[in-house]
C-alpha cells in the first residue's frame, strides 16, 4: 500500500495533480481543498495517500492532512460510496463541513453533492453518525467551546459541527460562542 507521496508536483488539473517522485510521474486524485494547497507546480509536496485498487480500476486518491484521508476512508467504507463519490463529497464541503454535516443529520445539505441523492445522504448519516471521533476531524479554532459541548453531553462530532458553524468573529466572546453553539442545537430540533 501507499501511504503517502513525496514529489514536485508536475502538472495540475482539475480534480487531480501529477507528482513526479524519483523517475515517477504519479497522477493523484485530490479533493479541491487540496489542490489549493499544492499551490503551483514546481513545488515539493506530501500528501497522504489511499490506492484504490479493483479488477477494472487503479487510482492514488492524496489529501492535505491525514484527517482528509481519515474522512475519506470513512466515507467509502459506506455501501453505495465509491471514491469519487467521497472525493465529490470532500471537493463540494470540504472536510469539516463535511463532517459536521454528517454528524448533524443534514441530509439536504448532503444530498446537494453531486453523485449523493437523498437515500445515499441519509445512509451517510445513519452510518456514520456518532462515529467520526475527534481525532479523525478536521481541526476545529474553536477547542474551548467544543470542550464545553462534550461536558454537557454532546458528542464530540455533535460539538464539533456546532464549533463549525460559529462565525470567524474574534470579538465574540468564550461564553457568547458557547450560546451561538447552543442555539445551533435548538435550531435543529435537538
Amino acid at each position: 500500500m501507499i501511504a503517502a507521496v513525496q514529489g514536485v508536483v508536475e502538472a495540475l488539473g482539475p480534480g487531480y495533480v501529477i507528482v513526479k517522485v524519483g523517475g515517477v510521474s504519479l497522477k493523484v486524485h485530490v479533493p479541491a481543498s487540496a489542490v489549493d494547497v499544492l499551490g503551483r507546480v514546481g513545488r515539493e509536496v506530501q500528501l497522504h495517500t489511499h490506492l484504490y485498487l479493483r479488477e477494472d480500476n487503479v487510482a492514488l486518491y492524496g489529501f492535505a492532512t491525514s484527517e482528509e484521508l481519515g474522512l475519506f476512508e470513512r466515507l467509502i467504507a459506506v455501501s453505495g460510496v465509491g471514491p469519487k463519490v467521497a472525493l465529490a463529497s470532500l471537493s463540494a464541503l470540504g472536510a469539516e463541513r463535511l463532517a459536521g454535516a454528517i454528524a448533524a443529520g443534514q441530509v439536504e445539505l448532503l444530498s446537494q453533492v453531486p453523485g449523493v441523492g437523498r437515500k445515499l445522504a441519509g445512509r451517510l448519516v445513519l452510518e456514520l453518525k456518532g462515529r467520526l471521533e475527534m481525532g479523525a476531524l478536521p481541526f476545529v479554532e474553536q477547542p474551548e467551546v467544543v470542550a464545553a459541548l462534550t461536558s454537557l453531553g454532546y458528542s464530540s462530532a455533535e460539538a464539533m459541527a456546532a464549533a463549525a458553524s460559529l462565525p470567524n468573529d474574534p470579538e465574540m466572546g468564550l461564553e457568547e460562542r458557547i450560546k451561538e453553539a447552543l442555539a445551533y442545537f435548538a435550531g435543529k430540533g435537538k
